[in-house]
């Protein structure tokens, strides 16, 4: 168990180690590294896991972590992943910290920072378009995710409203399909 723990925490040390950009800059390497290589998760989990981190409190990184160490390792998985996702950044920070003064103004520095932001936005908009193709299934779903992308541009309706509200409906209109169905004698999904 410790072995399987230590290895959960050294995934997502690296996988914390090479995220810049914030909470949803990690979408794409989680994928990459636990959709995809390891098989850890599906895509719909994934998706899933990273919604219901976005309307909880806390760092993006750290919630999804947690669910997904939950779901390989139960508690002590959960925590080698948020340990092991949020320890690069506490090194990171306490270096930068200690040598502040020697960074601030080093040119090199911002074109490195301002090089990997454009690397980042790449990586989330391949990341946005692989997840479209599996969230997105039906008009109900264009419907909301055009919505919910029209709000979050245009208002400063809270993420937490938004998710919560898209949940509901779905609910909601799920739910009244599968009645129908069942009242015609079918099975709606």
């Amino acid at each position: 168990m410790l072995k399987e723990w230590l290895q959960t925490f050294a995934l997502f040390f690296r996988m914390g180690a090479v995220t810049f950009g914030g909470g949803y800059a990690i979408l794409p390497i989680l994928r990459r590294e636990l959709v995809q290589s390891r098989g850890w998760l599906s895509d719909e989990e994934l998706m899933d896991y990273y919604a219901i981190s976005q309307g909880l409190p806390g760092l993006n990184s750290v919630n999804v972590s947690l669910f997904i160490g939950y779901h390989r390792r139960k508690t002590p998985g959960a925590v080698a992943a948020a340990l092991g996702v949020v320890s690069p950044s506490v090194v990171v920070i306490s270096i930068i910290a200690f040598f502040l003064s020697s960074f601030q103004d080093n040119v090199y520095v911002r074109h490195a920072l301002a090089a990997i932001s454009v690397c980042v936005v790449a990586l989330i908009l391949d990341t946005v378009v692989s997840m479209w193709k599996k969230g997105v299934k039906d008009a109900l779903g264009l419907a909301v995710c055009l919505a919910v992308l029209l709000l979050s541009l245009l208002t400063d309706t809270s993420t937490i409203l938004l998710i919560v509200a898209s949940a509901l409906l779905g609910i909601l209109v799920r739910g009244v399909a599968r009645a129908r169905a069942h009242a015609k004698g079918g099975d709606a999904k």
